[in-house]
């Protein structure tokens, strides 16, 4: 099987969920996944639910910092210091072919703020293995993200909660 390239993007709610669906629907079939949460430190539900999961591997943040634009100096850089790991280790899982599907959470994000090493991520990118599936997601995608891509969905938010000053609920935004 040939992989692809998966781009969600776009200000709706829906991108995370979209990925972890894929990954549920790979790992049911036989194939390995691992998902790696950028700028998520937080616990939340799905990470409950994907324990039980055979064949899905979770990697996030030790400490959650809270949002990127409400961050000091010395958080950006622990955050930056972290995700530049994480990243290190997915590259080092992938050169050498140690799994099927690799969704990159948030990396879009962490991309278009300078959270990690965007060099790395590009070529990251431009030399993925023939048959591993990668999905990045994350607002605002780079034009070249959506060039490379083979799947690119606009998640577009018409309304949302938030605006009405209703934060994020537990099992449903977290």
């Amino acid at each position: 099987m040939n992989g692809l390239i998966h781009v969600y993007t776009g200000d709706g709610k829906g991108k995370t969920t979209a990925a972890l669906g894929l990954a549920l629907r790979a790992a049911g079939c036989g194939q390995s996944v691992l998902i790696v949460q950028f700028f998520k430190g937080r616990d939340c539900g799905e990470l409950h639910s994907l324990t039980h999961v055979p064949r899905i591997i979770v990697w996030r943040l030790e400490k959650d910092y809270g949002f990127y634009e409400t961050m000091g100096e010395r958080e950006r850089a622990a955050v930056r210091s972290e995700h530049d790991a994480l990243l290190a280790a997915v590259c080092e899982r992938v050169a050498a072919k140690a799994c099927d599907v690799l969704i990159l959470d948030e990396v879009i994000s962490a991309y278009n703020h300078g959270a990690l090493d965007t060099q790395a991520l590009d070529a990251l990118i431009a030399d993925k293995p023939d048959a591993m599936e990668l999905v990045l997601t994350g607002r605002n995608a780079p034009r070249h993200f959506i060039d490379a891509a083979d799947y690119v969905t606009v998640m577009q938010k018409g309304k949302h909660p938030w605006d009405l000053g209703i934060s994020a609920r537990e099992g449903i935004e977290f």
